[in-house]
């Protein structure tokens, strides 16, 4: 049965506790708590805390609710104001930098660390200053003589000035992309296709980040350009073919260059010092040439000197030297019989290999007794061969 229907018992009571009035007193209410009274135990327990005065206590059937309105309005406020203070509260970490604004006027830029900022009068706009960004272009652009190519290249920058870069350009990104493809184009544009396509990128690249920095520098942006890379340069798609047998055949060249310079620098230091050498003997020939004439004029100064004083015997003393001199380098030696007109000719080299050798294996020396002996022998053997000869006849 219903709790609102006739003939209840009782037992049946609505949710809020009033089917039986007599069962009100002394029991829980079971319906949800009166807001006046909530407000009202509110002001107590901040009254006590506070040393106020509690509020005053009525029968249970008048109304009840806060007795010192403005007291309580004070509280709030103070709660409120609490509150508000400590949400303003923030942190910058290390790697970035706050842009306050009061009011949306520009005040500071704030270091890493705990801050605070009155809320809904401050706005503070957090920069990450250490981040490197990176920034990509392609463009087909005209040379300076009247080529076209295909550049691509990235930027790759860092926030320098946090409030340059959240004040002064609406939005500092999209001009450094307008200004990269404008430096870029200028550059190119003042420069020979054979130097962007082949050994003059780098070149190309730094003068492209110096006056792009100089175009960030002139807006405000607050940006630095840390590197600017070019990543291809090279013709169009329709004469790309064309192009790389260009390139082709300058490498060839580069390449038969350096092989040339390499073949010089190991032949020229060969020719030099040949060329040192040759001067080297030639000066040690003249210094022995000069010393052996100079030698020969003393020793014949020294000979004349003698020759003065004894010619006969220094005429036969030089003829002598001479004629051993001579002799020395001949291996046959004629020598004349005694007591006939016959000239009998000895092979010395045959008899100097037929003697013995001395300890250090060299030839002894022959003398004039050895010389004699030796034609004695050979004469004798000469004589008995002549009766053999006869009887042959």
């Amino acid at each position: 049965m219903a709790w609102n229907e006739p003939g209840g018992n009782g037992n049946n009571q609505d949710p809020w506790g009033n089917g039986d009035d007599k069962n009100r007193k002394g029991k829980k209410e079971q319906g949800p708590p009166d807001l006046d009274e909530a407000l009202g135990q509110l002001q107590d327990k901040l009254s006590e805390i506070f040393g106020g005065k509690k509020r005053g206590s009525g029968s249970d059937d008048s109304p009840r609710g806060p007795t010192n309105s403005p007291a309580m309005f004070g509280i709030l406020f103070v709660i409120a104001a609490l509150v508000w203070g400590g949400l303003g509260f923030y942190t910058v970490d290390q790697q970035e930098r706050g842009v306050v604004l009061r009011l949306g006027e520009y005040t500071e830029t704030v270091n890493p660390g705990l801050h605070w900022k009155a809320i809904g009068i401050d706005v503070v706009t957090v920069v990450n200053t250490t981040r490197v960004r990176s920034s990509n272009h392609n463009a087909q652009m005209l040379t300076g003589d009247e080529n076209i190519v295909d550049v691509g290249m990235t930027i790759q920058y860092v926030v320098s000035d946090a409030s340059a870069y959240v004040l002064k350009v609406r939005d500092p990104d999209v001009s450094l992309s307008h200004a990269a493809e404008s430096a870029l184009r200028h550059v190119v544009g003042g420069s020979d296709m054979d130097s962007i396509l082949t050994q003059g990128r780098n070149a190309l690249a730094v003068e492209v980040q110096s006056l792009l920095q100089g175009y960030m520098a002139n807006y405000g942006t607050g940006l630095k350009i840390n590197q600017v890379n070019i990543k291809n340069a090279q013709a169009p798609d329709q004469v790309q073919d064309a192009f790389d047998d260009v390139i082709k055949a300058r490498e060839d060249e580069q390449r038969s260059k350096n092989e040339a310079e390499t073949y010089a620098k190991g032949i020229l230091p060969e020719a030099r010092g040949a060329a040192k050498r040759m001067v080297a003997e030639a000066d040690a020939y003249q210094q022995q040439v000069v010393a052996n004439a100079e030698g020969e004029a003393s020793r014949f100064t020294a000979v004349l000197v003698e020759y003065q004083k004894a010619p006969t015997v220094t005429r036969d003393r030089l003829y002598l030297d001479t004629m051993q001199k001579v002799l020395a380098n001949n291996s046959k030696v004629l020598v004349d019989v005694e007591g006939g007109n016959n000239v009998m000719f000895l092979p010395l080299d045959k008899l100097m290999q037929n003697r013995p050798q001395s300890a250090s294996g060299s030839s002894t020396y022959l003398d004039d007794q050895a010389i004699r002996q030796a034609a004695s022998q050979y004469e004798q053997s000469r004589r008995r061969q002549a009766p053999t000869r006869e009887s042959r006849k």
